[in-house]
């Protein structure tokens, strides 16, 4: 291995080895919790433009195989971890971390203390950075970073869309047509929806609403993604054109931008949620789910007006709803870490929306019944 450095915004420098393609990596460094999953984690799209750090030291272990791919090939603009074993084992695995990410041009660094990356982010928020083998160029890759673009504003839709409408295999005895707007859809949604029995036509992000319509599906998914939703000014105009017409069901980049659509409006995290061991409270009954989550924005809780507990032994705020351009909007769930918003539905239309990912690859299947919700909701 050659000698790698990761250099943040702020002129923080950490030094360590290269693995993976030999180039540089720009991007917001981010940081995931996740103790496995990283062949998933790669593959997201709603991770175009970062570059993320595993906080889990080792990273590796078992290979790379052709089937835990939530897209067609990588999505990250660079990896870092602590440790790459020297040697990996499964009875699945096809291939090294490192020969997969030179395969698909990704370039990575090791050996470097990510407990204190990680730290350094949550500190102080996540930031621009490089990945580069140009160890003795600090000053100039330090002032490339600062011109490169940041994550406030920026559209990264159109860097992991569909160009072409798609169907994704059927069920044989499919019991719903579904039209997905793809804003950086993963595969394992896809697999949930036809295993609930819906047949899925992805249409790209940009897909006017009176298409998606003459399609004439049973229900709208809005999937996932990258970037600012609030840049994604199509897809919350298109959205605005669907609610009240069709079932709606989003996740993600797909929730935030139908809370745009309603009147909401979105922020920035300090250093977002990455990771599949994120609690979330459903209001409903209080029952609290183990969830996988992956996103930088989130939507504003100020109109609910959420008071938020200052100690442990205050309850969790109650339920809260707001009037927006489609009527009443409830408060569905809430991050028990934070206490964001989690989750939207709205009362006098048939929609919602999850910050979350309930299809959880990789994490745990708390949430999969909203799969089933969304089921229930097209056949009213």
């Amino acid at each position: 291995m050659r000698p790698a450095v990761l250099v943040l915004e702020d002129g923080e420098v950490f030094e360590g080895s290269s693995f993976g393609a030999i180039d540089d990596a720009f991007g917001e460094v981010v940081f995931n919790t996740g103790m496995s999953g990283y062949q998933e984690v790669l593959t997201d799209p709603s991770y175009d433009g970062q570059l993320v750090a595993m906080t889990y030291p080792h990273v590796g272990n078992y290979g790379v195989n052709s089937e835990d791919v939530e897209s067609s090939h990588p999505r990250v603009r660079g990896f870092v971890v602590r440790d790459v074993p020297n040697h990996w084992s499964s009875w699945r695995g096809r291939y090294s971390l490192s020969t997969y990410l030179n395969d698909n041009g990704i370039v990575g660094i090791t050996e470097i203390d990510t407990r204190r990356l990680t730290r350094h982010i949550r500190d102080l928020g996540a930031m621009r950075g490089v990945i580069s083998s140009r160890v003795d160029q600090i000053e100039e890759l330090l002032q490339e970073v600062v011109r490169f673009p940041e994550m406030t504003g920026t559209d990264l839709v159109p860097n992991v869309t569909t160009s072409e409408p798609y169907e994704w295999p059927s069920p044989d005895k499919a019991r719903f047509k579904v039209a997905a707007l793809d804003f950086g859809i993963k595969h394992n949604i896809l697999r949930l929806l036809s295993a609930h029995g819906c047949a899925v036509t992805i249409f790209p992000a940009a897909t006017p609403a009176e298409q998606i319509m003459d399609f004439d599906p049973d229900g709208v998914f809005c999937s996932n993604g990258p970037g600012d939703p609030e840049a994604v000014t199509y897809g919350i105009e298109t959205i605005s054109k669907l609610v009240g017409n069709i079932p709606l069901f989003g996740i993600c980049l797909g929730h935030q931008l139908l809370a745009l659509a309603c009147g909401l409006t979105t922020y920035k995290l300090k250093f977002g949620h990455r990771g599949v061991n994120h609690p979330v409270a459903r209001m409903s009954d209080g029952a609290v789910e183990i969830t996988t989550q992956n996103h930088g924005f989130a939507v504003s809780s100020e109109p609910f007006g959420l008071k938020v507990p200052t100690s442990p032994a205050e309850p969790i705020p109650a339920a809260a709803k707001y009037t927006g351009r489609f009527g009443e909007i409830e408060l569905t769930h809430l991050n028990l870490n934070d206490f964001t918003i989690e989750g939207l539905r709205l009362i006098d239309v048939p929609a919602f929306s999850v910050q979350y990912h309930p299809e959880a690859g990789p994490g745990p299947h708390d949430a999969r019944y909203l799969f089933e919700t969304f089921t229930q909701l097209m056949n009213a």
